[in-house]
């Protein structure tokens, strides 16, 4: 194989299109020459200076004009159709240039040596640039162990120069000389890029070809050098350099150092996050129809990196323009692509296509000319110039000189795989007639779509066997696989089905893989990921999906949510911009994850107009970072709000929103905060709040399902923060698309012995969806299995697989991106077996036959044809119509009249000769092809008809065969003469009779163009024929009709009319021979009915039912129904007048059979106790009558039955005055109006009976209850505004001297004012409701005239329900919340009416439930619910709501505690936290000393406290407020930092007065009073003892002051009991105690306690707290203990 660019190595057409016509006849040589000649080119550029000289040498011995011609024409080929050849000599680039150079060779030898100097020159730039390669291609040679393997592996061979036309210049008996040859500056590797290189050798390859072919394509330069024999004038070549020489190779080497310079900086900054490519059309070329000599352009734009090459093609032969010159002109400027054809003739009508290749890949868009040719203008020389110009060596498949025949030999099967197998398709392909040097196309498409090699795809030729390899198949490789072979303009295809299983799954139970993961959109911030939910759930539903990602270059895959989604699209954040990542899906049910599915594509992490601005023409390829400079603006713009905010995806789990730039932005980039509210409010919050996003896109997340949001952005800079945009709509948080309703219609239809065909229909109001699943089960097995794992489309798919003989149901379900649809009804059973024909179940349709003309003008004519007798099993969809001139009876080329089908029988054909001959022939196409064309018909004149008379009708046909009738059906003339139509003529006969025995079957012209013959013979075959008539005469009659046997077939069905129980008249058909594309077709005279609005029709399966909306004389006609794709099933029926008529009678018998009721016999009690017995009927007309029976005996009008029948309203009743026991029996209404009669029985015996006559009485004493004083309205009760329950009754007939008296529980309630009776409403209100009011009310009214009494019971449901409204009314009672600080935190609370415990309180946090615990506390004082944060901290901020539940109802109050008013309310409950430190610490005495001890002079006192503090208080005494110190009389103590003792050994008057006790910290002062009182005595008395019985505890009063207020003073009160003597000591508290704090409910306990101690004194500190608690667990707070205890 010859060395060629990588990108033509991979198509068969290379040798074609790359060489020119002469080089095809050096081929076989060449390849001979290969290997010897190989080491040549590895040695380098020795190799290249030898070639130089002999080229010198060669061009010296003589070169004729005409050679070089020859020479420099393949050398343009080269240049045209590789760029990588095109790198040297510009004497080698253009022909013309080559030709007068090449005449210099041969004039002038100073000449010739001076352009082999500058050919030698460029040998040496060939070294360089050959040197330069090799830094790149060292790695081409990676692990190989010699040059000549590395040469032979990578294909860096020589290609020969094409061959002169003067074979003879070529001196084959010199051993010396050798041919010349090409040397490529550039190649690639063997196989196309994938995009995701596994190791940095391969990187290093892929960027040294890059850089090369990159300056190659840029310079669009060729190099050829030549190898003969060395001279000794290229040292004197090299020694005199010209100064233009000397400039060029100075250029050279500073492009080569550029050229190496960018080599290296490629490889430093080269990774895998590289954008490379595969070419892309962004526009098509279309197609045109013109007239010959016309120019014609075809356009293309097409994108991809490195840039693409593009190549015109016609007919799939690559354009050679130097072939035709002047003929095609193609150019390429700034990424515009255009191939125009000049003066166009019929002959340049094909199919064209433009192929863009690159590194990554190829695509190909198609574009067809049709050129029409004026009539009379054929120039024959045309079709045979081509044929002239071929030589023997240049016999091609493209010409006209041959046609192939391709045909496929052991073709591969539908094939079944599994994931991860190697599953192989191959055909072996035999060309008739084989032409060794000429290759054919091949190619692979899956479901219509061109395959490319891949690591997953391999494909293989060869020479005789095609094969395509899944190296490891998943199921986005299940399809359709069809292999192309092609040999220039013809080409055969060959399809089969693969089908991949899902593979074994790692934990059983498990669902399959998902498949077909794809990157929709990507930019800086968020990638979205779709993928097709897998056919196989595991057995359990699929409860969502898990998306993984990895970074290209690495093998660390990230799961991308914590939870599983299930819309199978999803927004993957947290992308680094610039890198490259990869996906897979997982899916999870509850028995497990799946296998991970197949990889996408790699995709970055950029914005698409970055994307598109790097593919566009970067000056080297990326390398997976983007660096933005940009210059410091003179002063900071703060940027404008964005611009056209729209949500473009919403589902439950997230929201994308898209928006513009902001024009107002500065010379600085921007980024973005994205804001987020529920819609309704202005509580905005930013999403992003920590980094801004960087693209126009974005994906919220953290979304409430069910919740209306609103959003807005705003843009910053290093200036600031814009202003917002404009809010979006309210969105609610919900997917958008449903999932699909289940499809419908399932038929299955026989196909081969292992495959059926299942068609459905598409579920209504589908939106986006992806495909269907088919799911198959042997009957009364129960057990699924999918038919197919990758969705299919359409509405049509063949399950293969089944098992011969066995009976299959089938089901489909409906897939997009929401879900799967619930299952389609199960089909009807079918038994696999093959269909008639083999297997097939469509095939392509039977010629056409008996072609008539049915008009002819000058210039066209119309012709007619009859239907193929086998249509293929499927409807015809068209047909194509053929015509040829005949010259003296030798007819000429058929050419082509339409190029789109037709679907009538009849066609005109335009732009035909006046007076030619014209043969014909039709061809009919279906689903499966298009048919053989029918035999040419017998020759036409095409003329102007003249005659009078009309033509012939055409399309006459047959149906409604029966045994002694059919109907016949036609069309009028095209041509009508020269007056109209008025009626036409049926003429019939044996089918084997004589023309004579026709016979007309009217005598008078018909109007209409059907007829329904009959008095036929069963079984005798007739043929049948048509002829129009005007005023000139009858015309030329039709063409006759196929022979039809009178028979009616077995199984035949007709028309039935049927009336259903409601009246409606309808047509219905039956067809059991239905096929998959069968239809019903109705029609009324025999014309299609269309949109009747009279009409409604009706199709399931096999049946058709045609209603009858309200039959009226407009209705009258023939009504027939054909079905299609059937032997000729058809029926027809007539409704005529006075079928009309006994359809309508019967229609009306149906409908109103009976007299219809409204209502049937009923009974019901009057006011008064009166019994009325009634019915209703629904309409009775002016002779209706009525009859009323008991037990079996007619009774009638009198005293005691009062009777009446309203026939205006249908009412018919019978008032009896009351029932005694001999009523009870059986009541009869009989009805009769006219035809329709009707009865009602209502049976009255026993029980029923008995209720009945209870009722009756009841009713009657009521009556007379109602006579005096009585309750209109029953007691019952309503909540007022302030939560107060208020019993009220309504009472009637009240008087003055009326009393009404309340009960509860059978005791009085004592009311203070009496009732009014003003407004009829007795009322009772009870105040603050709760359960002890449960229980049964009752109301009692009275006066002379009698009495009533109404109760109410208020006990357990009816409490409940009137609890829940009192709640409900305190609930909304309730205030809005506020913030309150206390010493111990923040409280928020709200007042509500009043509070009862049957109100249920909840607090939330941020959306979230409140548990409380001791530093979150509840609870409601008085009228106050609150809520106690204890030590708040920021994380307490946000929004809370107060839910009051009222059983019913939830209700709300909410307020925010954040911003301002936490930072308030948290600055609030410091201050006061430090103030109840400061009290709780401050020094204080706790008690011990009495206000006034009164002793005997001489006695001893001992007085002693106990001090408290922290810190450790000072403690300093007074005396009548002044100082003093312990002296020896007096003894001062202050022990342990609490016990403070104070002692006189003897006292004296002079020690009485008022002594003070002063403890003093940081946090304040507290004095202690007591006063001594020193009385004087006479005799000697003891010493006070410490537990003297008498010693008594005065209470007293303390002095405190804080450290803020210690010099402020307090009053003093002296308190001077009568007590004799006293002395008081204090029990010392233990150190370490701390003084307990009461709470609310403790403080009178405490209080009452200290009242009754005797001997101690004890201080309590107050602080308040509330007094019930929410707390459901029932704790309360701690009783609190004593402080002192008497010594």
């Amino acid at each position: 194989m010859m060395s060629l660019p990588f990108y033509q190595r991979h198509h068969e057409h290379y040798d074609r299109a790359y060489r020119h016509k002469a080089l095809s006849s050096t081929v076989s040589q060449y390849q001979k020459e290969t290997k010897s000649k190989s080491a040549v080119y590895a040695q380098g550029s020795a190799a290249y200076a030898r070639g130089s000289a002999a080229y010198r040498h060669s061009s010296a011995a003589g070169f004729s004009l005409d050679s070089s011609a020859a020479y420099s024409h393949g050398s343009s080929a080269y240049d045209l159709e590789s760029a990588a050849y095109s790198h040297g000599s510009t004497a080698y680039d253009r022909s013309a240039a080559q030709s007068k150079r090449s005449a210099a060779y041969s004039l002038d030898a100073e000449s010739l040596s001076t352009s082999s100097a500058a050919y030698s020159h460029a040998s040496e730039s060939i070294n360089k640039l050959a040197a330069a390669y090799r830094l790149g291609s060292e790695a081409y040679s990676f692990g190989l162990k010699n040059s000549s393997l590395m040469i032979e592996d990578q294909s860096y061979k020589m290609s020969p120069k094409a061959k002169r036309a003067k074979q003879s210049l070529i001196s084959e008996d010199k051993e010396n000389e050798a041919l010349d040859y090409s040397v490529p500056i550039f190649t690639g590797r063997q196989v196309n890029i994938s995009g995701i290189t596994d190791t940095e050798e391969e990187r290093i390859k892929e960027s040294a070809a890059y850089v090369a072919k990159r300056n190659l394509f840029a310079t669009g330069e060729g190099v050829s050098v030549s190898k003969v024999a060395k001279t000794t004038s290229e040292e004197e070549h090299h020694e005199k350099k010209s100064r233009k020489v000397a400039i060029r190779e100075s250029a050279e080497r500073v492009a080569m150092k550029k050229t190496l310079e960018e080599t290296q900086a490629f490889h430093r900054k080269l990774n895998q996050d590289k954008l490379l490519h595969p070419p892309e059309f962004i526009i098509e070329p279309r197609s045109h129809t013109i007239w010959e000599k016309e120019n014609v352009r075809f356009n293309c734009s097409v994108a991809g990196w490195p840039e693409p090459r593009v190549t015109w093609y016609k007919n799939n032969v690559p354009i050679d323009v130097q072939a035709h010159p002047g003929k095609y002109i193609i150019q390429s400027r700034y990424g515009l692509h255009s191939l125009e054809i000049t003066e166009c003739d019929f002959d340049d009508t094909a199919q064209y296509h433009a192929s863009a290749m690159n590194v990554k890949g190829e695509v190909s868009v198609y574009a067809s000319l049709v050129v029409k040719r004026y009539k009379g203008e054929i120039d024959a020389s045309l079709l045979h110039a081509r044929n002239l110009s071929l030589s023997p060596f240049a016999v091609t498949p493209h010409g006209y000189a041959s046609r192939f025949e391709i045909s496929f030999v052991d073709k591969f099967d539908v094939a079944f795989g599994r994931e991860g197998e190697t599953m192989s398709l191959g055909c072996t392909v035999v060309i008739n007639p084989d032409i060794k040097r000429f290759k054919p196309d091949i190619e692979w498409y899956r479901n219509g779509v061109l395959i490319t090699p891949s690591k997953w795809v391999q494909m293989q030729w060869s020479g005789e066997r095609a094969s395509l390899t899944l190296t490891h198949a998943n199921k986005e490789d299940e399809g359709l696989y069809t292999l192309r072979v092609a040999m220039g303009e013809y080409y055969e295809e060959y399809s089969g089905y693969v089908f991949v299983r899902d593979a074994d799954a790692e934990i059983p139970g498990a669902p399959g893989a998902p498949l077909d993961v794809q990157c929709l959109d990507a930019n800086k911030d968020y990638v979205i990921v779709s993928w097709k939910q897998p056919a196989v759930d595991g057995g359990n539903p699929i409860l969502g999906y898990f998306i993984d990602r990895c970074e290209v270059g690495t093998s660390h895959w990230t799961q991308c949510n914590e939870n599983p989604v299930k819309f199978a699209r999803f927004p993957v954040t947290g992308l680094i911009e610039g890198r490259s990542y990869i996906f897979r899906v997982r899916a999870v049910n509850k028995a497990g994850v799946s296998l991970p599915s197949r990889v996408s594509e790699p995709v970055a992490a950029l914005d698409p107009a970055d994307r598109a601005r790097l593919r566009s023409h970067p000056s080297a390829p990326w390398t997976g970072q983007i660096i933005v400079t940009e210059e410091e603006p003179a002063e900071g713009v703060v940027p404008g709000p964005p611009t056209d905010l729209q949500v473009i995806e919403a589902t439950k789990n997230y929201v994308v929103l898209s928006w513009k730039p902001p024009g107002q932005r500065g010379h600085e980039g921007i980024m973005y905060f994205v804001e987020k509210c529920v819609a309704g409010t202005e509580d905005w919050q930013r999403v992003n709040t920590e980094i801004p996003v960087k693209s126009p896109r974005f994906a919220v997340f953290d979304l409430s399902e069910g919740k209306s949001y609103c959003f807005r952005v705003r843009c910053c800079n290093s200036a600031g923060i814009g202003e917002p945009s404009e809010a979006t709509e309210a969105t609610v948080v919900d997917d958008k698309l449903d999932i699909p309703k289940a499809p419908g219609r399932i038929m299955p239809t026989r196909n081969t012995d292992t495959s059926v065909v299942v068609t459905w229909t598409e579920p209504p109001d589908a939106k986006e969806l992806v495909g269907y699943y088919i799911e198959s089960s042997v009957e009364g097995s129960g057990r699924w299995e999918p038919c197919n794992n990758n969705p299919v489309k359409g509405t049509r798919f063949v399950c293969h697989g089944l098992s011969t003989g066995e009976k299959y149901i089938f089901r489909v379900r409906a897939v997009n991106a929401a879900g799967l649809s619930e299952f389609s009804q199960e089909s009807e059973p079918i038994e696999v077996k093959a269909a008639i024909g083999g297997g097939l179940l469509h095939a392509a349709p039977s010629p056409p036959y008996d072609i008539v003309v049915l008009e002819s003008v000058r210039d066209s004519m119309v012709l007619g044809w009859k239907q193929p007798e086998a249509i293929g099993g499927t409807e015809i969809t068209g047909y194509y119509v053929n015509y040829r001139e005949v010259v003296d009876g030798v007819p000429g080329k058929w050419k082509e009249a339409n190029i789109k089908a037709v679907t009538e029988r009849a066609y005109r054909i335009q732009n035909l000769k006046e007076n030619m001959v014209y043969q014909f022939q039709v061809a009919a196409a279906n689903l499966a092809g298009v048919g053989a064309p029918s035999k040419p018909s017998k020759p036409f004149k095409c003329e102007e008809w003249t005659i009078a008379v009309p033509g012939p009708p055409h399309d006459v046909k047959c149906t409604e065969v029966r045994k002694d009738s059919l109907v016949l059906l036609w069309k009028e003339p095209v041509y009508s003469g020269r007056s109209p139509i008025v009626g036409y003529y049926v003429d019939m006969k044996e089918t084997e009779a004589k023309e004579e025995r026709w016979r007309s079957v009217n005598e008078k012209p018909l109007q209409k163009k059907f007829l329904k013959i009959g008095g036929l013979t069963q079984g005798v075959s007739y043929v049948f024929r048509v002829r129009a008539t005007n005023q000139a005469g009858v015309g030329k009659p039709s063409d006759v009709t196929d022979a039809v046997i009178a028979e009616t077939r077995p199984g035949t069905k007709e028309v039935v009319v049927d009336v259903d129980d409601n009246g409606v008249i309808s047509l219905n058909f039956e067809c059991d021979q239905m096929s998959p594309d069968s239809k019903f077709i109705w029609s009324k005279n025999y014309e299609p009915i269309e949109d009747d609005p009279r009409l409604n029709i009706d199709t399931k399966g096999g049946k058709s039912k045609l209603s009858f909306k309200d039959l009226g004389e407009d209705d009258l006609g023939i009504y027939s129904c054909i079905v299609t794709d059937t032997d000729g099933v058809s029926s027809s029926y007539t409704i005529d007048e006075e079928e009309m008529k006994r359809l309508l009678a019967l229609s009306h018998e149906r409908q109103f059979p009976t007299v219809p009721l409204i209502s049937e016999l009923a009974v019901e009690i009057l006011e008064k106790g009166e019994v009325r017995f009634w019915l209703q009927a629904e309409k009775l007309s002016g002779n209706a009558k009525a009859n009323f029976v008991f037990n079996d005996k007619e009774i009638f009008n009198g005293e005691k039955y009062k009777m009446k029948v309203d026939k205006n309203t249908g009412l018919i009743e019978m008032i009896m005055d009351k029932l005694e026991e001999k009523d009870e029996g059986t009541y009869t209404f009989q009805l009769q109006d006219g035809k329709a009669t009707n009865q009602s029985s209502l049976v009255l015996i026993g029980d029923v009976f008995k209720k009945l006559r209870d009722e009756a009485d009841f009713q009657s004493k009521e009556w007379h209850r109602k006579q005096g004083p009585h309750f209109v309205d029953k007691l019952g009760w309503e909540v007022t505004d302030e939560c107060n329950v208020m019993l009220k009754c309504k009472v009637a007939n009240i008087k003055k001297e009326t009393h009404i008296v309340w009960y509860k529980d059978d005791r009085e309630i004592m009311v203070d004012e009496e009732h009014d009776f003003k407004d009829g409403v007795c009322t009772l209100l009870i105040s603050e409701f709760s359960k002890k009011d449960a229980g049964t009310y009752e109301v009692i009214l009275k006066d002379d005239r009698g009495k009533d009494s109404s109760e109410l019971k208020l006990k357990d449901t009816a409490f409940a329900d009137l609890m829940n409204e009192v709640c409900r009314r305190i609930a909304l009672s309730a205030t809005d919340l506020k913030i309150q600080s206390t010493a111990e935190g923040i409280r928020l609370y709200s007042y509500v009416t009043y509070y009862v415990e049957d109100l249920r309180v909840g607090w939330v946090h941020n959306d979230t439930q409140i548990k409380f615990t001791d530093r979150m506390r509840t609870g409601v004082t008085g009228e106050q619910i609150w809520l106690q944060i204890n030590e708040p901290t920021p994380q307490d901020k946000g929004r809370y709501i107060m839910e009051l539940f009222d059983g019913n109802t939830t209700h709300k109050k909410a307020v925010d505690l954040s911003g301002q008013a936490f930072d308030e309310a948290f600055a609030e409950f410091q201050r006061l936290k430090q103030a109840a430190i400061a009290e709780k610490n401050r020094a204080r005495v706790l008690g011990g000393l009495p206000d006034v001890v009164t002793i005997q002079e001489g006695k001893a006192l001992n007085l002693s406290c106990t001090v408290w503090g922290d810190p450790t208080p000072e403690v300093s005494w007074l005396k009548n407020e002044k100082s003093f110190v312990s002296d020896a009389n007096c003894i001062l103590k202050f022990e342990s930092g609490k016990n403070v003792s104070f002692s006189i050994s003897t006292v004296s008057t002079q020690d009485s007065g008022k002594y003070s006790i002063v403890v003093k910290n940081k946090y304040g002062t507290e004095t202690s009073d007591v006063t001594v009182i020193v009385m004087p005595v006479s005799g000697q008395t003891d010493t006070v003892q410490e537990h003297n019985q008498n010693n008594k505890t005065v209470s007293k009063k303390k002095k405190t002051m804080t450290a803020s207020k210690q010099k402020e003073g307090g009053k003093k009160d002296f308190i001077k009991p009568h007590v004799e003597e006293i002395t008081t000591t204090e029990e010392t508290p233990d150190p370490n105690e701390i003084p307990p704090v009461e709470t609310e409910k403790d403080t009178k306990s405490n209080q009452q306690a200290a009242k009754k101690t005797s001997g101690k004194a004890g201080v309590a500190e107050k602080v308040p707290q509330p007094t019930e608690s929410l707390d459901r667990q029932g704790k309360k707070p701690p009783e609190k203990a004593a402080l002192g205890k008497p010594h």
